[in-house]
């Protein structure tokens, strides 16, 4: 997904995803969770192999 000055995402519940930059990008952004359902479940780091396919 490309996000630009602005975008707004929305993720449901229960899928998995990361927060970040493709290389030589950078990303900063702000994060709003509903915890009424349950924490946030925090994944393992992207691999290097699948973070340089972006």
């Amino acid at each position: 997904m490309s996000l630009k000055k602005g975008s707004i995402v929305k993720i449901s519940a229960g899928v998995k995803h990361w927060h970040g930059a493709s290389e030589n990008s950078w990303f900063t952004h702000i994060a709003l969770e509903d915890w009424s359902k349950g924490q946030p479940e925090w994944l393992e780091p992207v691999a290097q192999e699948d973070y340089e396919k972006l």
